[in-house]
């Protein structure tokens, strides 16, 4: 992608996640139904119509996209487009139905496989991360960039509320380590500095890490899976096991120390 030529398609981003988020907040802290679609994997009618909501503003606009949702039946004739949107409406279900201010809609934008544009929005706190390869990042219209901390020792380390502490231990002896809910608002943390990186051990889905993908690389960050390489999006098989997200040099260390975690636990 030479340039950036798809500010458009980030303006109708943060449109639909600002929209999906009315719908979202309609319902927080409220009575409603949950579903529960596997074990630990909740749904709610929130999650379906700001789904829906998504759906109908970006689809509406760019008919001819691919579609990946965590919330819709899977469609592999995405697998054929060049462009494909891939969404969560609520990234961090199980901090939305607990009442923790924790979770985002998620936007990502994939173009041959690269995130081009993210949108990263935690209604609950009115903070809206954007942005895209060539476009910068901003968390509420203000210009963010990535911390430029390169010593794993010192570092503040972003992990997952539910992920098993136990597997941090040896990055808890070093670095300054705190929980928080959705992976799309922890990678959205990173990009605007509110952390220096963010790890996880966990297998995860590109709906999940698409839209702060782009955050964190507009921002001048690098996000890097299990095995070293950046992520790619719109594959058949969407996960992706183990994730780093932080300035080029810290997260080439920590990747590292990832790694051989993984060889050691896993």
């Amino acid at each position: 992608m030479m340039g950036f030529d798809f500010t458009e398609e980030l303006e109708t981003a943060e449109h639909a996640a600002r929209e999906a988020g009315k719908i979202v907040m309609g319902y927080f802290g409220k009575e409603y139904r949950i579903e529960q679609k596997g074990k630990n994997n909740p749904v709610t009618v929130a999650d379906l119509e700001a789904n829906a909501k998504i759906q109908e503003v970006l689809l509406g606009k760019y008919p001819n996209d691919g579609w990946l949702s965590e919330e819709s039946k899977d469609d592999l004739a995405r697998l054929h487009a060049k462009r494909v949107w891939v969404i969560d409406p609520i990234d961090g279900t199980r901090e939305f139905i607990e009442g923790i201010p924790q979770f985002t809609v998620s936007i990502g934008f994939a173009v041959e496989g690269r995130p081009a544009v993210g949108v990263v929005f935690n209604p609950a706190v009115n903070k809206l991360y954007k942005g895209g390869q060539g476009a910068g990042a901003m968390l509420n219209g203000r210009p963010i960039q990535v911390t430029q901390r390169e010593q794993v020792e010192g570092a503040s380390l972003i992990v997952s509320r539910s992920e098993p502490r136990k597997r941090f231990q040896q990055f808890e002896a070093m670095c300054k380590v705190q929980s928080v809910g959705s992976i799309a608002y922890r990678l959205a943390l990173i990009g605007g500095a509110e952390g220096d990186a963010m790890l996880t051990f966990r297998a995860l889905h590109e709906w999940d890490i698409c839209g702060g993908v782009a955050v964190i690389e507009g921002a001048g960050g690098v996000v890097i899976d299990g095995e070293g390489l950046p992520v790619r999006f719109n594959r058949k098989d969407s996960l992706c096991r183990g994730l780093v997200a932080a300035n080029p040099m810290l997260a080439k260390s920590l990747h590292v120390m990832l790694s051989k975690a993984l060889a050691e636990n896993f």
